[in-house]
């Protein structure tokens, strides 16, 4: 039985999502993404939150969905790829769960990435998603307690994913 929450971090388009959902899945526990919980709070799309309030608002929303999960039950949580820039939102993280970063080679992002869904990349280029890559990097390798090395396809990723849980789970019994 899974005794915290499991934050998944990294850049967009490493497979937090579609990984986050396979492992909540198969554990039987609900699975949250951050950006959707902000969405459906503001009733709009994140790229329309960026343009009309700002990334500040969307910032402050990120850290009222993380503290309101850590009252909840344990669950798999899918992170934005900026939510662990902000040292609040790792604190919350660190006292209510597990981080796993999600990390995916920059080249495999780039063939997959959606560029008019990320709303800091609206409008940019492969330069940008680069650029955003370079700056965010070391936010998500220091704060994760684990590492996922997801280069190697989805169910590699997810298998690889329940195993470093099993091992979290085994470790916290």
């Amino acid at each position: 039985m899974l005794k915290m929450h499991i934050f998944l971090v990294g850049m967009a388009g490493a497979g937090k999502t579609s990984l986050g959902k396979k492992l909540a899945q198969n554990l039987n526990i609900p699975f949250v993404d951050t950006d959707q919980k902000i969405s459906e709070v503001f009733n709009m799309s994140v790229g329309d939150i960026f343009k009309t309030f700002g990334e500040d608002v969307f910032r402050i929303a990120e850290t009222g969905v993380l503290a309101d999960l850590a009252g909840k039950p344990p669950c798999v949580v899918s992170t934005g790829g900026g939510l662990c820039v902000q040292p609040d939102n790792v604190t919350i993280m660190k006292n209510h769960g597990v981080i796993i970063h999600i990390d995916r080679p920059i080249d495999q992002i780039l063939s997959d990435i959606k560029m008019d869904r990320r709303p800091n990349l609206a409008g940019g280029d492969h330069e940008d998603v680069i650029a955003l890559y370079n700056r965010r990097i070391g936010y998500y390798r220091s704060c994760a307690d684990y590492k996922l090395d997801n280069s190697k396809g989805y169910l590699m990723g997810v298998q690889n994913l329940v195993g470093i849980v099993n091992k979290i789970m085994e470790e916290n019994k």
